[in-house]
């Protein structure tokens, strides 16, 4: 959301501001690609968001999330990161691609992977151990992920940096996009507005985490989370049980 004249609030489509800004770097002359850093929260998540930017930008994905608060749970999805990224570069070198939305302008995806400091995520949790999913917890779990994001983006010299986390149902992508491009004026980088579950984004990574067989995990990461889902699974087992 943002605010407009006379103090209305008006609801931002991040998705078409994204569309606005590929079709502006395309009719540049030359059409040259801008270099994007992807903070990438699990494999399931960035397969149709690594997909779709491949064609348009020169894309690194940057695997931070000390959320993960449990460490066989962390090195599982960084392992099914790791693989699809393989799995979509093998893609390209061979030129063979099995959906519409890859073309021969695909390119290879790099992969940086950051420190695991799950030490930091219960810092920023204290206080709000109790707080529902979606809550402030999580705004500032997306504050220290998209912090380090920033700060890379910059070091490093991307053009822009974001996110994969809004092409989740569970997610504040308004919140995402705010607190990104807060991070982008703070570090001196460029946040590409997203809102990827948009145009079946969602629905596509769930054909594509079929496709490629990958853990799809039913919790966030979060120990809290993790509880969470335990008490809905609970929930609705008890409500099969109820309704026989």
């Amino acid at each position: 959301m943002g605010v407009g004249k006379e103090g209305i609030t008006k609801v931002i489509n991040y998705a078409k501001e994204l569309d606005k800004i590929i079709e502006q770097q395309k009719s540049e002359k030359g059409g040259e690609r801008r270099s994007l850093l992807l903070h990438s929260c699990c494999a399931p998540c960035s397969s149709y968001v690594m997909e779709y930017l491949r064609e348009y930008f020169d894309l690194t994905v940057f695997f931070y999330n000390p959320n993960i608060t449990e460490d066989k749970e962390y090195r599982r999805r960084v392992e099914e990161q790791k693989r699809l990224i393989e799995a979509y570069n093998e893609q390209v070198e061979s030129g063979t691609f099995d959906s519409m939305n890859s073309t021969v302008n695909a390119r290879k995806i790099e992969v940086i992977e950051g420190d695991y400091e799950p030490g930091l995520f219960f810092e920023l949790s204290k206080g709000l151990e109790q707080c529902p999913e979606g809550g402030e917890r999580c705004f500032r779990c997306y504050e220290l992920r998209l912090l380090r994001t920033a700060q890379l983006a910059t070091e490093k010299g991307f053009d822009y940096f974001t996110t994969t986390l809004t092409i989740s149902p569970m997610k504040n992508a308004g919140k995402l996009n705010e607190i990104g491009q807060e991070m982008a004026v703070k570090y001196g980088s460029s946040f590409l507005p997203s809102d990827f579950k948009k145009k079946n984004g969602y629905k596509r990574s769930v054909e594509l985490s079929g496709q490629f067989d990958l853990y799809r995990q039913n919790y966030c990461g979060c120990v809290y989370s993790r509880v969470e889902s335990e008490k809905r699974a609970r929930q609705a087992a008890a409500q099969v049980v109820e309704g026989r």
